[in-house]
Order: C-alpha cells, then sequence, then structure tokens
C-alpha cells in the first residue's frame, strides 16, 4: 500500500528552523520513516489554470513532499475566511467570533475540489488517501466525485464542539454531510468522538452504532485516536540542545531564579491572558516569589490579518506590560515575552530548563507542547506540568496538576504549589506520565489509524491486492504497508 498524507502545513527536516505548527511537526517523524508521500501548501498562490499543480516535489526521509501552489483567487476566502473565521472559532466553542461570507464558503468548497484534482496523480489500485484536518473537510466527497474509489481516511487535529456550537457555522448540515464520504473519521478524544455523533444523529437524523454510521456514502467508522510525539527522539533532542546556544544564553540569564515557560501560538484558544493574569495573581498572593520565578511565555504571531488575532496581540501585550510594570524590577523582569517562534531543537532545551510547564488553554484537540515539555525533562531533576482540563493530554497525562484556565486564583496556588513540590514527587508524577507517553506514542497513533482504516475498509469491499514485491510490515492489528513514494510520483 502507498500512502499519501494531505495537510494544508506540511514540514521540513530542518532542525535550525522554526517549526510551522503542531500538526506539521507530529506527521514529519512519521512520514520520514514510513516513506509516505505528504501533499500539501507550498505557502505561495497562483494566478489562473496551471498545467502542473505541483510546484515542488522533494524527498523527505523515506517518504516524499509534494507541495501545491493553491489558487489565488480562494485562497484568502479558503484560508483566512472559512477555515480560520468560521471553523475555527467553533471547533473551539468561540461561535462569538465567526465571521464569514458565502464567498467565503465558496472558496472552502473550490480549494478543497482544486486539491481532490491533484490527488488524481496519485489514483492508483493501491493508493490510501488520509486527509489532515479542519482545512479540508470537503476533500473526501471531492474525491468521491471524481470516482475515486481508494480508502481515504480523515484525522481531526482540533477538538470537535457540542452539536448547538458546530449548528451555528453556515452551511453547517452540507458540509458535515460531505464528511460522511471518509472511510474512518478520527478524533484525538472519545468526548470529541461522541459530539461528532451527536450532531449526525441530532441534526442529521443519522443512527450511529457501534461508532458506525451508513450514509449515501456507504459506511463510516468514527473513532479516537490520541496523537502521540516521538517521545525518545524529542528526550534525546533535548538532552543534545542544553548546548545549543539559545538554550545556554537562557540559563545563565536565570541568575539562580527558576523558569516556568509557555509555548502556543498566538491564539485566542490557548488562554494566554488568563495564564499572564494567573501569574500577576501568584505574584500579588506570594510575594516571597518574586525575584525567584519567571514566566518565559513565547506566542508565536499567525493569521494576524483575521481581526481577533491582531486583537489579542495587542490586548496581551498590553497586559504583559501592565503585569511587568506592577512586579518587575530594575534586574527582574517577571514576564519574558517572545513574540516569535523557534526550532523545535531550541524549544526542547528551553522546555529541559523550565522548573514548571504551563499549558493552559481554554479549549484544544491534544495539546502536542504538553507531551513534548514531559518528554524533554531530566529523569533526576523533572520539572512539573500544570495542564488545563480542557486539552485533550489532560486525559493522558493525569499526574500533571490539571486547573481550569478560567480560574485565575486557583491557577495561581497551583503553580505556587508546582514551584514547591519536593523532588520525589515530581519524579513519580514524571515517572506515570512518561509511561502514558511511551504507550502511545506518535507510530502507535500512526499505526493505530492505519490499521484501522484498513480493517473498516474490508467490511464494505475487499482491498485491491497490492504487488508482493517491496512490502514493509509496519502494523499493528496486521496492518501491510507497502511505500513506494518514488514511483507514485511518477
Amino acid at each position: 500500500m502507498t500512502l499519501v498524507v494531505i495537510s494544508n502545513r506540511v514540514a521540513r527536516a530542518k532542525p535550525n528552523e522554526p517549526m510551522t505548527g503542531g500538526l506539521a511537526a507530529a506527521l514529519l517523524p512519521v512520514v520520514e520513516k514510513s516513506g509516505a508521500i505528504w501533499v500539501g501548501s507550498s505557502g505561495r498562490v497562483r494566478d489562473g489554470q496551471q498545467r502542473e499543480p505541483f510546484a515542488q516535489i522533494e524527498s523527505l526521509g523515506r517518504g516524499a513532499l509534494a507541495l501545491l501552489d493553491l489558487p489565488a483567487a480562494h485562497y484568502g476566502g479558503y484560508y483566512e475566511g472559512f477555515a480560520n473565521s468560521a471553523l475555527w472559532p467553533a471547533l473551539h466553542s468561540r461561535s462569538d467570533l465567526i465571521r464569514v461570507s458565502q464567498d467565503d464558503y465558496d472558496s472552502y468548497r473550490e480549494v478543497n475540489a482544486f486539491m481532490a484534482r491533484a490527488l488524481l496523480r496519485f489514483q492508483k489500485p493501491d493508493v490510501t488517501f488520509w486527509v489532515q484536518d479542519y482545512h479540508f473537510l470537503a476533500l473526501g466527497a471531492e474525491l468521491r466525485k471524481l470516482d475515486v474509489k481508494n480508502p481515504i481516511g480523515f484525522f481531526l487535529h482540533t477538538p470537535w464542539a457540542p452539536h448547538n456550537v458546530m449548528s451555528g457555522v453556515p452551511h453547517h448540515r452540507e458540509l458535515i454531510e460531505t464528511m460522511l464520504a471518509y472511510d474512518l473519521i478520527g478524533f484525538q478524544t472519545d468526548e470529541d468522538c461522541e459530539n461528532f455523533a451527536g450532531y449526525l444523529t441530532l441534526e442529521l437524523g443519522y443512527t450511529v452504532k457501534n461508532g458506525m454510521v451508513r450514509s449515501h456514502f456507504g459506511l463510516t467508522r468514527l473513532a479516537a485516536f490520541p496523537i502521540g510525539i516521538d517521545v525518545e527522539g524529542f528526550t534525546a533532542q533535548a538532552m543534545r540542545a542544553i548546548s545549543h546556544p539559545d538554550v545556554s544564553r537562557l540559563r545563565k540569564s536565570l541568575h539562580g531564579e527558576r523558569l516556568a515557560i509557555g509555548v502556543d501560538r498566538l491564539d485566542y484558544s490557548k488562554g494566554l491572558l488568563n495564564r499572564i493574569r494567573a501569574f500577576d495573581r501568584l505574584f500579588e498572593t506570594q510575594p516571597s516569589l518574586k525575584r525567584t520565578v519567571s514566566l518565559l511565555q513565547i506566542a508565536n504571531p499567525s493569521r494576524g490579518s483575521i481581526e481577533a488575532y491582531g486583537n489579542l496581540q495587542c490586548d496581551l501585550a498590553q497586559l504583559v506590560s501592565d503585569v511587568n510594570g506592577r512586579h518587575g524590577e530594575v534586574d527582574w523582569t517577571p514576564i519574558r515575552y517572545l513574540n516569535k517562534g523557534f526550532s523545535q531543537t531550541t524549544l526542547a532545551g528551553f522546555y529541559r530548563s523550565a522548573h514548571v510547564g504551563v499549558v493552559t488553554p481554554l479549549y484544544d484537540g491534544m495539546n502536542l507542547v504538553a507531551k513534548e515539555y514531559v518528554a524533554a525533562q531530566n529523569p533526576a531533576d523533572p520539572g512539573v506540568l500544570v495542564l488545563s482540563k480542557f486539552a485533550g493530554a489532560a486525559n493522558e497525562l493525569t499526574t500533571a496538576l490539571i486547573v481550569n484556565p478560567h480560574d485565575i486564583d486557583g491557577m495561581a496556588r497551583t503553580i505556587g504549589m508546582a514551584l514547591a513540590m519536593p523532588a520525589p514527587e515530581r519524579r513519580l508524577r514524571w515517572e506515570a506520565m512518561m509511561t502514558k507517553l511511551r504507550a502511545g506514542n506518535i507510530q502507535h497513533w500512526f499505526e493505530s489509524f492505519i490499521a484501522t482504516l484498513e480493517s473498516t475498509r474490508d467490511i464494505t469491499q475487499p482491498a485491491p491486492e497490492a504487488p508482493r514485491a517491496g512490502r514493509e510490515t509496519l502494523g499493528r492489528g496486521g496492518a501491510v504497508l507497502q511505500w513506494q513514494a518514488s514511483t507514485a510520483l511518477h
């Protein structure tokens, strides 16, 4: 079997460059090792009809990266419009922030159709398509329109909000109906899966039984696949990164004070304002902690042309200035606020240097920063993870200090507890989390999804038999994957 992975964002193995996002960072190691073909946006747009949609094709480990210039006429409406001004706020239960037009929806569908046409290049009997995230909810249906009968799976990296929120998305019935063209729809958590099933039942009138639903497209399975990270790889990266120049400068600048760290995209779902307020409250209620700890908050800007993001950037900068003005001293800054991205290597070193990891989103699909922070720790002297109950990772990392990100005083108290926690308790909590991370690493997620997709497809129709030569077994549940990226591209 040849696997073609599709996402809006992609990543390259360049250790000294900032990573483009959690999805891209998660997919990179499995694509490199599996030999899959990864298709996504080049980040550029092109006018008119291009004869060859792929602007660039390059090797990526054992796999390949195929990049497209998306159509200029529809890119803004697709990306900044419907995907990030309608779907993103709704999926994160912020329907009050939905700002979208009919043209935006039309452009979203046009780009999904454009991607489907481009993917016909890979349509061979042994190909399986795996679509990633909310940018391409309708891609499976567009492929079916083109008579693609290959297995098609979909995985959502964000949460799926309850029915009453998703029903506020314009064209929600038409759009979500198209998702049933996928053979398998994967979610981060059981709650997300149940919310989607609830929508199908309450809004579209479908019966969901044992995670299966039948529509005019055929049979679709719904299931949860909590995404993991490359645990051992990230741990090794963190150990090496201690000598990185940026990490060395950070450690020298502490002068004996402890470090808390938050790493996020600059997004309203991440709870950044409440996090800064919690540190403000911490210094108010426990003034003895002043000069002993500071927060390094890295917030990489994104989607700056969308009003809600521009407003957040201004509000956050003002709040950080106010807190530093109230509590700071000439030789100590409570909040170190950086508005830029860093490479995975540098971040791994920062995590290992931090006594507390603060991951407090208001609503998040998984939040891989939480898992990366744990994996980066020194086993002899690990830091403490303070984790929002509304992050998907909280379902697995139960020995973190779990907080309600809306409870400012509660977060302040919990951060204080983390700073005071003795080493034996820190080690016990960390060891329990590492056990969970190793059992549910990125390879487990990858193999589990592919095995489930194959078994789901077998229920409805036998899969075409792949050529016997060159097979490689990766698999859980008997999944046999044949990777032939080089031949599939030609």
